[in-house]
């Protein structure tokens, strides 16, 4: 997460007025939403991982590849934001940056049916919280695209607005009952 904040800079000014820096201060503010964005998502699917990883009850090799997979997705988000927050407007960039997302899910999916096939996690409530895991990635993975896919008739800024709606969702965790069910 420490990476992220790299893509946040000031670029040179012409002069030193306060006015100056207002305005490059103003210009920063995509990188900042993108900024929020990389966090909040980084932010959720650890607390996924640190989930799923509180269930095990052992580990193997390839448990542990399939999360440097995910750490390899993770290092890929610095990226994926500075890409979205320079060409916000562009649809590549926002597919790009959804598909780090989908790297993030898959491997986190990946993780849980390999550990469910080699017994890794602890047997108490093992099917129920399978199947809590599998809902929350599948569910996510499925707003995440229909939000990139509305760029295709929409502004790409309606899609990053509605992915952050859907981060903001995972993040707060509302008690909202028809947003309780994501």
């Amino acid at each position: 997460m420490t990476l992220l904040v790299l893509g946040l800079m000031v670029g040179q000014l012409r002069g030193s007025t306060e006015s100056q820096l207002w305005e490059a201060l103003k210009g920063l503010g995509p990188s900042v939403l993108v900024y929020t964005m990389s966090f909040m998502t980084l932010g959720i699917f650890w607390l996924g991982q640190g989930t799923q990883l509180s269930h095990l009850s052992r580990s193997n090799r390839n448990y542990v590849w399939i999360h440097l997979v995910f750490l390899f997705a993770v290092t890929m988000v610095p990226f994926s934001t500075l890409l979205l927050a320079h060409f916000y407007w562009l649809k590549v960039a926002l597919v790009e940056y959804w598909l780090n997302i989908v790297l993030l899910g898959a491997t986190l999916w990946a993780g849980l049916e390999y550990g469910l096939r080699a017994d890794l996690f602890q047997a108490e409530n093992k099917s129920d919280v399978a199947h809590l895991m599998r809902g929350r990635i599948l569910i996510a993975q499925s707003l995440y695209a229909v939000a990139t896919l509305l760029s295709v008739v929409f502004p790409t800024w309606v899609s990053i607005a509605l992915i952050v709606l859907i981060q903001l969702n995972y993040v707060l965790a509302p008690r909202i009952p028809i947003l309780n069910r994501f």
